[in-house]
């Protein structure tokens, strides 16, 4: 494992039990570029809400996948082939999750957004289609 990838790890597991907890609140909300994710557990059937940074795209939804492909939200994601998002007050129901081309992704999210993204050196990106 990379020093990189042990250090996202870190950060993901910090976040999961700190740090989303609070941005929960803010999540969803009319302003910023959080939404939040709704998402069925494969094994548990529970029902899971994260904050996450998304952006609209041509009748879809572009997620950066900060800390790459493997966490658990996207397994359950792509094992379901849905879910659901909450942005800007408004709960979308998305389906058909692809992973799209990393210079493809970036063009969803405002310059400021790239540029940190690009210093994250985040990698892939999900497009989901939807409605809602």
């Amino acid at each position: 494992m990379s020093v990189q990838q042990s250090l996202l790890d870190w950060v993901r597991i910090l976040n999961k039990y700190a740090t989303n907890k609070l941005l929960i609140h803010i999540s969803g909300k009319k302003f910023g570029h959080f939404a939040i994710l709704c998402h069925v557990g494969r094994k548990t059937g529970k029902v899971y809400r994260i904050p996450i940074i998304a952006e609209p795209m041509e009748n879809a939804f572009v997620i950066a996948l900060t800390y790459g492909k493997k966490v658990n939200w996207l397994s359950n994601v792509l094992a379901r082939g849905s879910c659901s998002l909450v942005w800007k007050n408004i709960e979308y129901t998305l389906h058909t999750p692809t992973f799209i081309d990393k210079a493809v992704g970036l063009t969803a999210f405002p310059p400021f957004f790239q540029m940190g993204l690009k210093m994250m050196g985040v990698q892939y990106y999900l497009k989901l289609s939807g409605s809602g």
